[in-house]
This record gives C-alpha cells, structure tokens and sequence, in this order.
C-alpha cells in the first residue's frame, strides 16, 4: 500500500516522470493532450496509468494560460446571493454550467464597485471562458468597462444602450397573465396596485395588465390604477381607494403588496376571494405560500434566468449579437383567484 503523501507536497511532474521512465517533457505534453505529438500509444498509456496511481494534478492556472481558456464560468453579482429568492439565479447557473462540464465562480459584491473590479480582474486572470453580471432586482445597468475584455451576458438586467446580450424576465407578458387569472374568473373591475418606483417591472407589468383588458373586452379604467410602495404597508394602504372604485379582483405589483392587502381587506370584514380575489407577482414562497387563502401569483424566473444565462455564453442558444431575451414568467394558482368560471 503506497503511504499517504502530507497535503503540503502534492505530486510533481518530474516524479510521473521518473515513475514512467519518459522526459518531463513528454509527460507535459500527455497532460496536455497534444494530439500531434510523437508520442506511442503505450507511452501515453503507462502515464496515464502513472497520474492516476500517484494521484498528479495539472497545474489548473499554468494549463489555461497555455490554452487561453479555462473551464470555469464567472458570476458577478450586486446582492443576489443574500436575497430570499433571486439566488435561484445561482441555482440555475450552476446546474446548468456543471451539465456542459464547467464550474461556477460566483463573487457577490454587494454593490461595491471597487470589489466588483476585483472580482472581474480576478475572474480574467483565471482564464474563465465567460462571465455572467447579474443585479438582484430587473433594471439598467452601467456595463463595467473589463467586462468587455471577455465574453459576457447580462442576466435580469440590461444595457441602456442595448449594446449587449442580456436575459430578463418578462414583465409584460407576465402582467398579462397575472390580469388574465382575474379575466378568466369573469372579473371585470379589476384594479392593478403598480409600484412606486420606476423600473422595467412597473411599466411591463401595467402594459401587460392593459393588454389583457383590451383582449378580453374590457375598457381601461384609469380610476383602478392605483401606485404605492411595494411593501405591505402599501398594500394595506390602497384598499380604502380599491373599495371606493368597486373593483372585485385586484393585481398586485408584487406578493408583498399582496400581504398588505390581506389585513386591509380583512379589517373592512371582506373575505378572499369570495368578495375580492387577489393575485400577486414574484412567487416569493415565504409569504405567497402561506398567506391564508395561499396567494395565486406569476413567479419571477430567476433559476430559468440563471439557465438562460449560461446557455448563450456557451453558444448552446443561438441569438443575435446583442438580443434581449425574455424569459416567461409564469402563473402559480394556488387559491385567493377564485374558481375560473
């Protein structure tokens, strides 16, 4: 039985060598799989042999300045891994990055700008064959400037000068679909409690929410547009104006908002859905799933947008250079809708 060798000398090349009885030279190139080389099938055989039995391992940073790439993906993000639910970017990422045999590097930088430098400098100097940026929540983002050195996708953000590939939800479409539940249940006065700040969300989501009214029939009211934080102190905030305008179903910008409104509607003594149903966005489980009745939402695909992500900086999903691909967000019913009629 070969003795354990200390964790503080790992095995050489010059000792492969000596155990096969070739020149260091050729066992570098065996190692790295110079096909051209004048090296005997046999001869490649008992080195290999040899690196599994004394257990060698390349050198992994000498190997990718030898060949220009390595086999790692970077994931720069602002604050994602430290959200309830947009790490699930990660999630995706990672999955998908391990099923085409590479490894996921992630640095959440929460923000600073001087660790984000480090973070992609780091990443470059590693070789990595891409690097996906990533912001917690959809919106603009300024491109850093050494992001450009290398191959890289924008993933739940976008450039404002649309120079770029990016992946993002899609607001839009989901605001129509979360409108459509409340449709489909033969609601008519049907309010939309949009955010307070400017985003992609807030502008798609209304879009959305005019595009199904108008699909279904229904004239915009204007009246049942109602803006307030996205919290549930702006939820709870609304109801007195949602009751006012007669709505029977409301859509909410986001769960929380959706949480709000539960205590208001229940202090006015109204049951959901019996005399209001209600529907939510984003999914966030810790609240949608357990709100009592559970909250009917459309989910942020953040692990889709993760997936996506990888997919077009490995060249698996073919777009234009700088495409903007939005990735469906779609409906969770659970019970605050109602029964579709």
């Amino acid at each position: 039985m070969t003795e354990q060798r200390p964790a503080s000398n790992p095995v050489t090349m010059r000792e492969v060598a000596a155990a096969v009885g070739v020149s260091v030279a050729t066992v570098s190139l065996v190692v790295n799989n110079k096909k051209d080389a004048r090296i005997g099938a046999d001869t490649r055989r008992r080195v290999m042999e040899a690196i599994r039995e004394l257990g060698y391992r390349p050198n992994a940073l000498a190997k990718n300045l030898v060949q220009g790439s390595s086999r790692f993906i970077g994931l720069v993000a602002d604050a994602i891994a430290t959200t309830p639910f947009a790490g699930q970017i990660i999630s995706g990422a990672q999955d998908e990055a391990w099923k085409h045999g590479f490894v996921l590097l992630v640095a959440n930088t929460e923000g600073n700008e001087s660790a984000e430098r480090e973070a992609i400098s780091m990443m470059l100097e590693h070789k990595v064959l891409g690097i996906l940026y990533s912001t917690w929540f959809h919106r603009a983002a300024d491109i850093p400037a050494a992001l450009r050195e290398t191959n890289f996708v924008l993933v739940n953000c976008f450039s404002p000068d649309g120079d770029s590939r990016a992946v993002v939800p899609d607001e839009e479409q989901g605001g129509r679909t979360a409108t459509g539940m409340l449709v489909d249940r033969g609601h008519r006065r049907i309010a939309f409690v949009n955010t307070t700040t400017a985003a992609p969300a807030r502008d798609g989501r209304l879009k959305g929410y005019r595009a199904a009214l108008e699909a279904a029939g229904i004239p915009f009211d204007p009246d049942l547009v109602l803006d307030a934080i996205p919290n549930q102190e702006g939820g709870y905030g609304c109801v007195p104006d949602i009751l006012r305008q007669g709505a029977t179903a409301v859509f909410c910008h986001n769960d929380r908002v959706a949480m709000g409104l539960y205590d208001g509607l229940r202090q006015h003594g109204l049951a959901i859905p019996d005399d209001i149903a209600v529907v939510g966005f984003d999914n966030q489980e810790v609240i949608a799933a357990h709100l009592r009745p559970p909250l009917s939402t459309v989910a942020l695909p953040h692990y889709e947008l993760g997936v996506a992500g990888v997919r077009l900086l490995l060249g698996l999903d073919r777009v234009e250079e700088h495409a903007l691909v939005r990735i469906e967000c779609p409906p969770v019913e659970r019970d605050s809708a109602g029964v579709r009629r």
